[in-house]
């Protein structure tokens, strides 16, 4: 397994309450989409090995790619996306469900979204992107538990 920074909280529900305190820092939209900018450069390097079509996830208008690896019990995601918000993006929703059971990734909803307004302020391509993300993660925590 390759080693990941996530996660950060305990649980998936203090790491939605510490992104929304986070983003309530922010007056406006530009401030924020820098912050989303500046999260996705501390996405950890990504092997260019995985950068296949196998790991591609689709329904991104950006290149995103993602592996995910574990078990039941601790499901870690990796993903890089050639998108400066995009990764952004991405580092959000590995905070919330990388290194998290698959019980507790499939008890958890994105709240942080609508929490942050991003919803709002999303391009459609780019919300169908994170839609695309958040199915994916929630797919894998469906397989293994059934496995």
């Amino acid at each position: 397994m390759t080693d990941s920074p996530f996660p950060l909280e305990p649980t998936a529900a203090e790491a939605q309450a510490a992104i929304a305190e986070e983003f309530a820092f922010f007056g406006d939209w530009s401030e924020r989409y820098q912050y989303l900018i500046d999260l996705g450069r501390k996405l950890p390097p990504f092997p260019e090995a995985w950068k296949t079509d196998a790991h591609r996830l689709h329904g991104c208008q950006s290149l995103v790619w993602i592996v995910a690896e574990g078990d039941a019990d601790r499901l870690v995601f990796h993903a890089a996306s050639d998108s400066a918000i995009v990764s952004g993006l991405v580092y959000l929703a590995l905070r919330v469900y990388s290194g998290r059971s698959a019980a507790e990734i499939l008890a958890t909803e994105p709240n942080y979204i609508a929490a942050i307004g991003l919803a709002r302020h999303l391009s459609p391509t780019r919300s169908n992107g994170l839609a695309a993300l958040l199915a994916f993660i929630r797919q894998r925590a469906q397989a293994v538990s059934a496995a």
